[in-house]
C-alpha cells in the first residue's frame, strides 16, 4: 500500500500564448482545451492523407509495409488521447459555434474507431443518466468483476447487441429523450457502416485496417476501461459514486489522456474540467476517506483490469493509496477490494431498494 503524498497530474498553468494559440481561441470556448486543437490537427494532417494513399494504391512492396506500420502506430498511440478528448468535448461544449460541434465525431472519429454520435448517445444519454446502476445497459453490477468469464460475456454482449440494448434502454425514456438519442445513435451507426460497406468494394483491406479494426479495438478497450472503472462496487451503496468507481492518480495515463483516472470525481461532477480534477480530489480527500474509496497510484484502467482478470490482488494492494491511514496491512485492503468485486443478486437488490 502507498501513503498519500499529493498529486502530480496535469493542471492548468497559464502561459504566454503564441499567435497561433490566439487564432484558435477565436473558435474554442476554453483556453485550457488548446491541446485538443493540436491533437485533432495532427490526426487530420496524418491519417487522412495516409488513408488516401492506401485507397490510391500508390505505395507497394516494402514502402507499403512501412506505410502500414506508421499508420497503425499513429492510431495505436493516439487512440487513447483522442477517445478521452472526445469524452471531454461530449461533456463540455468545445466550439463557440455549436454548428462546428460535429467536426470531431464526423471528420476525425471514424479514423479512430469512433462511429459518429454513438459514443455521445451511449455515454451521455445512458451511462451518466444511470451511473452503473442496473438500468445502465453497460452496468458491471450483474457480474463477478474479477472473473474473466464474466468479462467475456460482458464484452461479447456489447460487441454483438450493444446497439440493440441502447435502443431498448431509450424506449424506457420520455418521448423527447427517446427520439433524440435513438435517432442520433441510429444515424451515426447506419452512415458509418454503410460507408464502410461501400469502401470495401473499393479496397477491402484498406477499409478493414483504416476503419473497421479500430472500431473493434477501441470498443474492446472501452469495455475494459468501464469494467475497471466500475469493478469495485459496495454491496450496500452501489449508487454512491465514491463507492462505485475508482480513481487512479499520478499515472502516465493521466498525462496522456487528460486526467481520465479521476473517475470518482468525474461521476460526482461530470462537467468538471479535466485540469481541475487533481485539485478537486485533494480538496475532497476527506470524502474519499469517509467512504473508503478505492484509489490507486501509478496504475491505469487497463492494468487494473488485467490484475482483476488474473486475480492478482496483491499487486493491486501494492498500488492502493491508503488515504487517512485506515488499514493495518495489505490483507485488510485485499479484503475490502474483494468485497466490492462481488456479483450483485439483482433480484435481492431490487427487493432491498
Amino acid at each position: 500500500m502507498k501513503n498519500f503524498s499529493g498529486t502530480n497530474d496535469p493542471i492548468f498553468i497559464a502561459k504566454e500564448l503564441k499567435s497561433i494559440d490566439r487564432f484558435f481561441l477565436k473558435f474554442i470556448k476554453d483556453e485550457r482545451d488548446l491541446p485538443f486543437v493540436y491533437l485533432n490537427l495532427f490526426l487530420f494532417f496524418t491519417l487522412i492523407p495516409s488513408t488516401f494513399l492506401f485507397y490510391a494504391r500508390i505505395t507497394n512492396g516494402y514502402v507499403w509495409y512501412l506505410h502500414v506500420a506508421i499508420h497503425l502506430l499513429i492510431v495505436a498511440t493516439q487512440m487513447g488521447p483522442f477517445t478521452l478528448m472526445l469524452h471531454n468535448t461530449s461533456h463540455r461544449p468545445f466550439f463557440k459555434n455549436e454548428k462546428l460541434s460535429g467536426l470531431i465525431p464526423w471528420l476525425i472519429g471514424p479514423f479512430m474507431g469512433q462511429s459518429p454520435l454513438l459514443y455521445y448517445s451511449h455515454h451521455i444519454g445512458m451511462h451518466h443518466s444511470e451511473g452503473n446502476m442496473p438500468e445502465d445497459r453497460s452496468s458491471t453490477m450483474p457480474f463477478q468483476r474479477d472473473s474473466l468469464r464474466g468479462f467475456a460475456y460482458y464484452w461479447f454482449r456489447f460487441m454483438t447487441i450493444g446497439i440493440v440494448d441502447l435502443f431498448l434502454y431509450f424506449n424506457t425514456k420520455n418521448k423527447k429523450t427517446r427520439s433524440h438519442f435513438q435517432w442520433m445513435s441510429f444515424k451515426g451507426e447506419f452512415i458509418f457502416w454503410s460507408f464502410c460497406l461501400a469502401m470495401c468494394f473499393i479496397n477491402f483491406y484498406a477499409t478493414l485496417m483504416v476503419f473497421i479494426l479500430p472500431v473493434l479495438f477501441i470498443r474492446s478497450f472501452m469495455m475494459m476501461g468501464n469494467w475497471a472503472q466500475h469493478a469495485f462496487v459496495d454491496q450496500n451503496e452501489p449508487d454512491n459514486d465514491y463507492k462505485s468507481s475508482i480513481t487512479c492518480i499520478n499515472s502516465t495515463y493521466n498525462k496522456t489522456c487528460f486526467n481520465d483516472g479521476y473517475h470518482i470525481g468525474h461521476h460526482c461532477n461530470p462537467n468538471m474540467h479535466w485540469t481541475d480534477m487533481p485539485g478537486d480530489f485533494e480538496k475532497n480527500k476527506q470524502k474519499y476517506i469517509d467512504n473508503q474509496s478505492i484509489v490507486f497510484e501509478k496504475l491505469d484502467y487497463n492494468q487494473v483490469w488485467f490484475y482483476l482478470m488474473t486475480k492478482n490482488y496483491k499487486q493491486l494492494a501494492v498500488h492502493f493509496v491508503d488515504l487517512g491511514n485506515q488499514f493495518q496491512n495489505d490483507e485488510e485492503i485485499i479484503a475490502l477490494m474483494k468485497s466490492r468485486t462481488q456479483r450483485f443478486d439483482l433480484k435481492r437488490f431490487e427487493k432491498i431498494k
